[in-house]
Formats: C-alpha cells, sequence, structure tokens
C-alpha cells in the first residue's frame, strides 16, 4: 500500500460524510462565504442534510456520486443538491468498466428528471496528461456525455499534473461549441472552423468566382490599374480583408476615416479605396460590371460592380489618414499621384497574381484548416519586413510563451518593395532557416503575405492586427514604432490607437525597442542595468552591416542566417532592392 491511493471494501461500512479536516475547511467556507462546495461521495440524502447543517450561509451544493449506494439513493441525493456530479474514475471501482457508459446514461437520465444540473468527471482527456492532442475517443466520448444531458464536464489529472492544461480546457470548449452546433444546423456547419478566432465582422469572406464566361467579361469595359489594386483585390475576395467585399464607397471612406468603422459599426481603420483617372469615371455608370487588367498587359484578374462613383478631397484624405498632407510622407505622395476620382462597388477575383514565392503564400481558408489540423487555438503572428535578427526572435518566443500559445505565424510581406529593402526571397529563405534550426519543432508556420505597406502608421498597424485575425491568429505583436514612417508618428503610436479603439477580437502583445544586455546577457525591453550596456538592433543596422560584407555578431543576428545572406551576395545573387 502506498500514500495518496484509494481504497475499495466489499460492504458496506456507514462512515460519517465529513472529516475533521472537511468541518475546519467549512469553517473558513463560512467565513469567506464561498458559494459553491462539493460533497465527495455522497452515499445518502441526510449525508446533504448534514453539510448543510454545517453552512451558515447558503451555497451552491454539488454532491458527487463516486459509489453504488450513492446510486441507489440518487434522486434523494439530487433532490437536495444543487447539482450531481458523477465521477467515473471512483466509480469504475465498483462497477466495472464496460458498464459504466450505460450507467451514466441512466444517472444523467434520473437527475434531469428531479431537476438539479448534473457533470461528469474523470478520464474525459487522460491522453493529454501528456499529449497536447486528444485521441478521437476521448474526443467522442465528450461529445456523447453532452448529448446524453451533461450540464457541466470536469477535468481532473488533465490540468491538475498534465503538461498542457491550457490546451485540455480549449479541447472542451470546442467540443461544447460543435455540441452546439450540432444541436442548431448540423448541416451548414460542416467543415467550419469553430475553435479559432471568429473572422473580424464574423464571416470569412470569398469571392473567387469558381465559374465564369470568359467570352462575355472580355466584353466589359476594360480598367488598367497597378499591382498594388490587383493585389487588394486578390486579399478581399481570399477573405484576409474580411468583412468588407470590395473596394469601399464614400459613404463607408467618411466612416472609415472619422469613426474607425464601417457603416455596419464593426472597426475598420483604412480605407481600401480604388483610385482612377477622371476619363474612366465620366465613362462608367454604378451597376456597370468592368473587368480590372493588370496595367501593361490585357490579363484579366477581377471583375468590379460599380457601386459608387465618386470625388474626394486627397488634402482631407491625406490629414485624416496619415495625419499629414506633407507629399514628403510616402503614403500622402502616393495618394496624391493618382488623381482624386475613386470607384466602389464589390469584386469577384477570376485569378491570382503570378509570383516565385507563391507555394509560401496561405490564404486565411488554408491557415485556419492548418491551424484546425495541428490542434492550435492560441496563435501568435509576427508581421515582418525584414530578415529575422535577434531582437525578432527574441520578442517571438517571449510572446509564444507568457500567452501559452500553441503556434508561432511568421507572416513577411512579399508584396512590392522600396528601394534598399530586403528582396522578398532572401527574407523566407532566412525564415526557412528558423523553422528548420531553431524554432520549437512543429510549433511554428511560415507564409508570405502578398501584401504592400500603405505608409498609414497606426492605421495600418490595427489594419493588419485584423488580417492576422482573419488567418485564424489570436495574438499580434506590436513593436515600438510599428509600421513607423520617419518622424510621422511618434514611437508608441501605433500601440496607443489599440488602446483607443478596444477590443478588435486578436490580442495585440506590445513590446518597447529590444536590447542586448551585456550584463544579463539576454534580450530585453527592460532591464535594471546601466544604459551603457544596452546593445541596439535594427533592421537597418542589419541592412547597412551586410551590404558592407560585414557579418554581425551572433548577440545580433545568427551566424547561419548571415552566412545565407553575404554568400548569396557573394555570388553575385540580389539581396537589397
Amino acid at each position: 500500500m502506498g500514500k495518496n491511493k484509494a481504497v475499495t471494501i466489499d460492504r458496506d461500512i456507514v462512515m460519517p460524510p465529513l472529516t475533521d479536516k472537511d468541518l475546519a475547511a467549512l469553517k473558513i467556507c463560512n467565513e469567506k462565504r464561498i458559494s459553491h462546495v462539493a460533497l465527495s461521495f455522497a452515499n445518502r440524502s441526510r449525508d446533504v442534510d448534514f453539510i448543510r447543517s454545517q453552512m451558515s450561509c447558503s451555497v451552491f451544493l454539488i454532491s458527487k456520486i463516486e459509489s453504488l449506494k450513492g446510486v441507489e439513493n440518487l434522486e434523494a441525493i439530487a433532490s437536495k443538491s444543487e447539482a450531481i456530479l458523477l465521477d467515473r474514475g471512483d466509480m469504475s471501482r465498483q462497477v466495472s468498466i464496460e458498464q459504466i457508459p450505460a450507467l451514466q446514461k441512466d444517472i444523467i437520465k434520473r437527475v434531469k428528471v428531479v431537476g438539479s444540473k448534473m457533470y461528469v468527471a474523470t478520464n474525459l482527456l487522460e491522453s493529454m496528461v501528456k499529449s497536447s492532442v486528444p485521441t478521437r475517443a476521448e474526443v467522442n466520448d465528450i461529445f456523447n456525455t453532452l448529448n446524453d444531458g451533461a450540464d457541466g464536464l470536469v477535468l481532473a489529472a488533465e490540468t491538475a499534473i498534465g503538461s498542457y492544461p491550457i490546451n485540455c480546457a480549449s479541447m472542451v470548449l470546442k467540443v461544447i461549441k460543435e455540441f452546439r452546433s450540432f444541436k442548431s444546423d448540423l448541416t451548414n456547419n460542416l467543415g467550419k472552423s469553430s475553435s479559432l478566432i471568429a473572422p473580424h465582422g464574423g464571416v470569412l469572406i470569398d469571392r473567387v468566382a469558381t465559374s465564369f464566361d470568359i467570352d462575355e467579361i472580355k466584353k466589359y469595359k476594360k480598367i488598367s490599374v497597378g499591382e498594388t489594386v490587383i493585389m487588394d483585390a486578390e486579399q478581399i475576395a481570399l477573405g484576409t480583408f474580411s468583412p468588407i467585399e470590395g473596394f469601399l464607397n464614400k459613404e463607408e471612406v467618411e466612416s472609415v476615416l472619422g469613426k474607425y468603422k464601417l457603416l455596419n459599426g464593426v472597426i475598420w481603420p483604412l480605407p481600401i479605396i480604388l483610385q482612377v483617372p477622371k476619363k474612366v469615371c465620366d465613362d462608367l455608370k454604378v451597376g456597370e460590371k468592368v473587368s480590372l487588367i493588370l496595367e501593361g498587359t490585357e490579363d484579366i484578374y477581377a471583375v468590379l460592380t460599380v457601386g459608387d462613383i465618386y470625388s474626394y478631397d486627397l488634402d482631407d484624405m491625406s490629414i485624416k489618414m496619415f495625419g499629414t498632407n506633407d507629399v514628403d510622407h510616402p503614403g500622402v505622395e502616393v495618394l496624391k499621384s493618382k488623381g482624386g476620382c475613386f470607384l466602389g462597388g464589390k469584386i469577384e477575383l477570376l485569378k491570382r497574381l503570378s509570383s516565385s514565392n507563391k507555394h509560401f503564400e496561405i490564404t486565411p481558408k488554408q491557415s485556419r484548416m492548418i491551424f484546425e489540423q495541428k490542434g492550435w487555438d492560441r496563435i501568435v503572428s509576427f508581421h515582418t519586413r525584414n530578415v529575422v535578427h535577434r531582437a525578432h526572435e527574441s520578442i517571438q518566443m517571449m510572446a509564444f510563451e507568457k500567452y501559452h500559445c500553441d503556434g508561432l505565424f511568421v507572416h513577411p510581406v512579399v508584396g512590392p518593395k522600396k528601394k534598399g529593402d530586403y528582396r522578398a526571397e532572401i527574407i523566407l529563405k532566412s525564415y526557412q532557416l528558423m523553422m528548420d534550426n531553431h524554432y520549437p519543432k512543429g510549433r511554428a508556420l511560415l507564409g508570405a503575405f502578398q501584401s504592400y505597406s500603405r505608409y498609414c502608421g497606426p492605421r495600418e498597424a490595427v489594419f493588419t492586427a485584423i488580417c492576422q485575425k482573419n488567418f485564424g491568429c489570436s495574438h499580434f505583436i506590436i513593436g515600438r514604432d510599428h509600421t513607423g514612417v520617419g518622424n510621422f508618428y511618434s514611437p508608441t503610436a501605433s500601440q496607443d490607437i489599440f488602446l483607443e479603439l478596444g477590443d478588435i477580437g486578436i490580442k495585440p502583445v506590445f513590446f518597447n525597442e529590444m536590447y542586448y544586455c551585456n550584463q544579463c546577457k539576454e534580450y530585453t525591453d527592460k532591464c535594471s542595468h546601466d544604459k551603457s550596456n544596452f546593445m541596439s538592433i535594427s533592421g537597418t543596422q542589419s541592412r547597412n552591416m551586410l551590404k558592407d560584407l560585414q557579418v554581425p555578431p551572433e548577440w545580433f543576428m545568427r551566424e547561419d542566417i548571415s552566412s545565407l545572406i553575404i554568400e548569396v551576395m557573394n555570388k553575385g545573387g540580389e539581396v537589397f532592392v
């Protein structure tokens, strides 16, 4: 015999329902006015009467049925209890294991007739004591227990001593959500993810045309647009910009710029607009369908149903969108270069842009499927335009660990770059090395994001967070001066706006400027040592060093990353735009 072992005796021994320790605990409950109390091994109704006699305040009493005597007196116990808890583990000492399922159904049925709440415990997710995912049999058991009529589920060793307590609680919630879907409308919910964060606005938009008459579409008027417009059309259609379904009309633009909201009240920080020459607007009418072709080609990528044709004062738009109308601001410069005529309306995507990095691109629907298959529901996203350095790596891992995340989603932008930026191919190669050699195995996913910088500072930070939410991420890393442009925004502007707007459904994870401390030998954004020990790390510094074929120190950038870049440069390859 060892300590903490249960003892089963094959004859009825009448014992007091409470020990001296229990009675002492109940005195504390009375002092603290504890609202819920559970009675282990409730065998008779008088056991319930006795525990109530010890309470000076009203409590929600849960009687645990763990013996055949408790089953025998079930109705009497249930009628005097707010809830019954079936402990299948202890019960299996008196009932053979193959009889437990039938007994569970019988107990639940009898308790529901009395009108008390019914909970079930023990061995729900036993494999998850050591595994991050359950077996299919365990999931089926939970679902069927709910279907039997259980009001609640109780985890034991899984969360008391197990290695994956958060995963266990999340898994129970997932099955409960699926059970509710089954009860409401199974057919319409099959294949839809229920465990991940909901898309922004509640629905993942899909405006990719699955069948179309190309000969008919070729008869539409054509509008020649730049690569960034096609990218926006593509991301709208794939659901990255959910809940919007097309380029915004004037009323929507005014609401976004003035209130940070779409007309339906959903938070939205950035107008997705289609600027066209005035002569194009003069030749169109509302309701007309037009094809969007990539400038310099005759390739049709999308169809726009014109919902609005409008003009907008570009100085006013610049000040509201960028906080300035100074043409030295790159966003203002681009906006003003295209004129003040706009088209709004829903789009349908006919085909996607080609790219040498297409195999890295993941759509929101695909990322959500991958996260589901991996059993992830807490995913932290890192959005970047740079080759990975140690400061970025450290905040990724700090966020991953602090918020008990299941996975890390690294999502580099691979759209048009400005001169001097890293080329997309080298960014992806650097992160592939991280996937292969440094990130926790099986806990990170790399995906290329076919988009571009709009230079909107804090508005763009919120916009990017919403995009990551649509990809299925629950957390998003926001660094100091995130999406900053020169000196146009304060270093904390992109963090302050999240506090101003409130909950947008994805949790921002804030970091200040990261340093390497020579004393701590750690990466930190706060340290008690003198600032003379702080070594700064930035993408600009790394670019400057590498352009001079200088190998950054190991504390600045991992050697295999810097060696990769210098090797490409030595062979005449292109690293920078």
